[in-house]
């Protein structure tokens, strides 16, 4: 692999973010995940209460205190000790913040990749390329029609934040017994599959021609 493209030529992200990824979900800087889950659980939970453009102008007004706040305390303390240090957020202002062609590139060679692939799926299982497939993705929009009446996307949005952030550091702490149990669980569907697939005419793997 070289430069975030695979053997076939596909766009990847680059290296170092998927293993800052994982280290903010395995909680390898407490610190760090910590500040993240809660800031973003925090914003979840203030649109659940407010739109998002009151969030937003709450989160931008509470930034500009801060900032202006701290602007004009350093202006009269420099007034005071009659010091020449210059902006406060000097450092911050003289960096580039500005993306890359390179980087805009490489991350939108890779989400083509991902949009053309999920179409390419979609169309597979919408025209019944394969039979069983195409039940099975059938039985998952018919669980979502469920899952829809009873949570509304933000909550969804919370709850996969909260798993995202709980499920990895559980899954490596019983990582043998979870994976045990999702063997055998792994098995008896596998087992079910070819029991209704033998008994059921027609529906073992058709592919369409």
């Amino acid at each position: 692999m070289e430069n975030g493209k695979t053997e076939n030529g596909d766009s990847q992200p680059p290296p170092q973010w998927k293993d800052k990824v994982v280290e903010l979900l395995y909680w390898r800087d407490v610190k760090t995940s910590g500040v993240v889950f809660g800031a973003s659980l925090s914003l979840l939970l203030s649109l659940t209460l407010c739109s998002i453009v009151s969030v937003s102008s709450y989160i931008g007004l509470a930034l500009l205190s801060v900032t202006i706040c701290f602007r004009i305390y350093k202006g009269i303390l420099q007034a005071i000790q009659k010091s020449d240090e210059g902006h406060p957020f000097k450092l911050y202002l003289d960096q580039d913040v500005a993306l890359s062609e390179e980087t805009v590139h490489k991350y939108s060679d890779c989400l083509l990749v991902r949009f053309n692939t999920t179409v390419t799926e979609l169309r597979r299982l919408f025209l019944v390329e394969d039979l069983v497939d195409s039940l099975k993705f059938a039985v998952l929009m018919w669980i979502l029609t469920y899952v829809g009446a009873l949570f509304n996307g933000l909550t969804l949005f919370i709850l996969g934040l909260v798993g995202m952030f709980s499920c990895p550091i559980v899954y490596e702490k019983y990582k043998v017994q979870i994976d045990h149990y999702v063997g055998m669980a792994n098995k008896q569907v596998k087992d079910i599959i070819a029991t209704v697939q033998a008994k059921v005419p027609g529906l073992k793997r058709v592919k369409a021609e």
